[in-house]
């Protein structure tokens, strides 16, 4: 009798999502194969990899990882259906590990973009993409944490990090973490070698946030200052003699010569503990405190220098694309 039953009265209430959000999102996911220029320790050898991606608009836009498409000489796109595509590169963001390609072709299957904000854990999270070359490969698992920070490649933190159980691999990078309506709510970027059921997705939020920036203007423009410093504690003594609520600053370790730094007077092995009025408590924090909104902005940098609290005018400019 049970034979007789509609398929969707046969699969659970679980299976039911999975299947539905799969068959919704499944057509825009794309598998990405990337040749880049080669390195010269390898001689003429080209390079090559893979990854995954979605598109989010009928005309051809793609979201990915920056780690997937940095460099490339050539990118080539194959969709479900096993059509192929030449693909350019409109921009990409290595500090959130996200990036925009582009493909010729008008009303072509989209991925729709939810938001993140309303996340819970323990959530339903599919995650679609192409490991190790499987193609269209479906893992599903929950929202296993929120608000997590990952170190990117350059160095920055990427925040506000989906943590996942859903299986990824290498080939997943770029791919859709979608909930159980089949929107996109994250985009898978990392795991951890050796560990199981510990993976990560920079929260689709933030990947909006990106994709503005790069589609005005092929990248994401930050403030800087120009120089390199490191995280260090402050003693009990000059927090108290201060008065700091903080219990570290950044060092100052190098200047670049005419930088923005130099020439509001900082020096090496000065302290910076506020910027614009905020506390900085360490590299991070001033990472976070020099986004767009300070290029070109006059203010002033707090810093301890020696046994002195100094209050020094500064204007961050914009910092240079990376190469």
């Amino acid at each position: 009798m049970g034979a007789n039953l509609p398929d969707e009265v046969l699969l659970d209430a679980y299976s039911a999502a999975v299947v539905s959000a799969s068959e919704r999102i499944g057509p825009a996911v794309v598998h990405i194969q990337v040749m880049q220029a080669p390195r010269p320790a390898n001689g003429n050898a080209p390079r090559g990899g893979t990854g995954s991606g979605f598109v989010f608009t009928p005309d051809g836009f793609i979201l990915t990882n920056s780690h997937v498409v940095h460099g490339a000489r050539s990118i080539r796109v194959t969709f479900a259906d096993g059509t192929t595509h030449d693909a350019d590169l409109v921009g990409d963001d290595p500090d959130t590990d996200i990036a925009v390609i582009r493909v010729a072709g008008h009303q072509l299957p989209t991925a729709a973009l939810g938001s993140s904000r309303s996340l819970q854990v323990g959530q339903l999270a599919i995650a679609i993409g192409n490991p190790y070359g499987f193609q269209h490969t479906v893992t599903a698992g929950v929202v296993s944490a929120l608000g997590r920070s990952l170190r990117s490649m350059t160095g920055r933190l990427i925040d506000d990090v989906i943590q996942t159980d859903a299986a990824l691999n290498p080939g997943n990078s770029g791919g859709p973490l979608v909930n159980s309506r089949g929107e996109v709510i994250g985009v898978n970027t990392a795991i951890i070698p050796f560990a199981q059921g510990i993976c990560f997705a920079t929260a689709i939020d933030t990947a909006k946030w990106v994709v503005e920036q790069l589609l005005r203007f092929g990248r994401v423009r930050r403030g800087y200052i120009g120089l390199a410093g490191a995280t260090m504690p402050l003693s009990r003594r000059a927090q108290r003699f201060h008065g700091l609520a903080a219990g570290a600053g950044v060092r100052v370790e190098s200047l670049e010569e005419g930088g923005p730094a130099q020439r509001a007077g900082i020096e090496p092995g000065d302290v910076i503990i506020g910027y614009d009025g905020e506390d900085v408590a360490g590299v991070d924090e001033l990472h976070r405190l020099l986004g767009e909104e300070r290029i070109g902005k006059k203010t002033a940098v707090t810093l301890l220098r020696r046994t002195q609290k100094l209050e020094l005018p500064i204007q961050a400019a914009e910092m240079p694309a990376r190469p």
